[in-house]
């Protein structure tokens, strides 16, 4: 029997937009992880899922089933895409029309599930301190750390704390939507088997079975790092005289700016021998903590996966020369546009340093050039605001360039633009023909 195990990254701007395909001919199925910012739901993953709706031969009356839906974390980069998918879904239940995707198990962490608040409480606390236009996933203007200001660490503090408070309405809509179109916890379609959190807790229950072949071991969020996160929020209350059912308390929660990225659900997706590291927004660390309870990893040990999507974006805050050691994959995936940099050049030095000689496959979901020139324009940026100490040098700071002198210096590895389609796809077993 011909088994699918392909993931189909769609450009998706600074964010992430993965489409796993998984089962086989006679049972085709697909998983939505992530749905990327503004600008790629419509344009791009709409268009292709009609595209494989119209292909598997399906009427307008018959949706295409997607066999779950994962939101790695509430970033805007992350949930709108999915946002304006259950939008259009619970548009067309309330109109009484026929419903062009059929989601059916959703995976979503949100803040008030975390830090004890009631949406209503975090609404009423992000609205009062920014203004009710955060709630829709927007940065208030005067929190830009560009903005000039006389106390410039406050300054980015508070506009990476109003990202995170931009994204708690967006997780409250998702949770709505979510009973609208009865995708509840009672109907078990909500985060099942885990409950209220999907999270990691040691080898106990983080292995979820999705048929098709297909199985996912959860290895973050951490519970343990969920309760240290969970611990730090009440002692911040406390130092503020505050508790958990004030709304003002929601704010708390937010002075880390780490606090999104901390959620976000990290998972090893298998078919048989071949394996994919899903890893969100995640920090390298983390991850490594994860695979490490989970038994995947030992202390010191390495792992080989056969995919490994980048942590946020090819960010380099995110990994070390040290992580790439230990996970060793065939096919690196960086996400990103350039847009903050990301992927970002030191990423793939510590990549290229840790791997030497042996080859492996790069995968990115814009061309290098366009990658570059996005770079070059926010580093320019940075440069002019004092916040880069200089002008962007394509020898020192191009991706482009960087790939160059490897593959000059014997580095054996290849490099994957997208298609003329826009899309980049991993085939691990047979290849998706739709």
């Amino acid at each position: 029997m011909s088994t699918y195990f392909t993931l189909e990254a769609l450009p998706a701007r600074k964010g992430d937009c993965l489409l796993l395909h998984y089962g086989s001919k006679s049972d085709p199925r697909l998983a939505v992880i992530d749905g990327g910012p503004s600008k790629v739901y419509r344009p791009h993953l709409k268009p292709r899922l009609e595209e494989i709706r119209k292909a598997r031969g399906l009427t307008d009356q018959r949706p295409l089933p997607l066999d779950m839906v994962m939101v790695s974390h509430i970033d805007d980069d992350h949930i709108r895409g999915i946002l304006e998918m259950t939008g259009e879904l619970t548009k067309a239940k309330q109109e009484q029309k026929p419903r062009a995707w059929d989601i059916q198990l959703l995976w979503h962490n949100s803040f008030d599930s975390i830090i004890g608040n009631t949406p209503e409480q975090l609404e009423a606390a992000v609205g009062s301190q920014f203004g009710t236009a955060s709630l829709s996933g927007s940065v208030p203007a005067d929190a830009d750390p560009a903005v000039p200001n006389s106390n410039r660490r406050k300054r980015i503090v508070g506009y990476d704390a109003a990202k995170v408070l931009a994204s708690v309405g967006q997780g409250h809509k998702l949770r709505a939507d979510a009973r609208k179109l009865d995708l509840t916890l009672g109907r078990s379609t909500l985060n099942a088997p885990f409950g209220e959190l999907v999270i990691a807790d040691g080898q106990q229950g983080s292995q979820v079975a999705l048929g098709g072949d297909l199985d996912f071991t959860v290895v973050g969020p951490m519970k343990t790092e969920l309760e240290k996160l969970q611990k730090k929020y009440d002692k911040e209350l406390k130092k503020r005289g505050l508790d958990r059912s004030s709304g003002a308390a929601a704010l708390a929660a937010f002075s880390d700016p780490s606090v999104a990225n901390l959620s976000s659900i990290v998972v090893l997706a298998r078919s048989g021998s071949k394996s994919m590291l899903l890893t969100g927004d995640a920090r390298g660390d983390k991850v490594l903590k994860g695979l490490k309870n989970a038994g995947l990893i030992e202390s010191r040990g390495r792992m080989n996966v056969d995919i490994l999507k980048l942590p946020h974006h090819g960010s380099e805050n995110n990994v070390t020369a040290g992580f790439f050691k230990r996970i060793h994959a065939q096919h690196y995936i960086g996400c990103g546009n350039g847009k903050h940099g990301n992927p970002e050049r030191e990423a793939f030095e510590m990549l290229f340093k840790a791997r030497g000689k042996s080859a492996f496959d790069i995968h990115l979901t814009y061309p290098v050039a366009e990658i570059d020139k996005e770079r070059k324009k926010e580093a320019n940026k940075a440069h002019q605001r004092g916040r880069r100490e200089r002008a962007w040098d394509k020898d020192r700071d191009g991706l482009k360039s960087l790939f160059e002198q490897k593959k000059a210096s014997g580095a054996k590895f290849r490099l994957h633009e997208p298609d003329d389609r826009g899309r980049i796809a991993i085939d691990l077993r047979t290849p998706v023909e739709f």
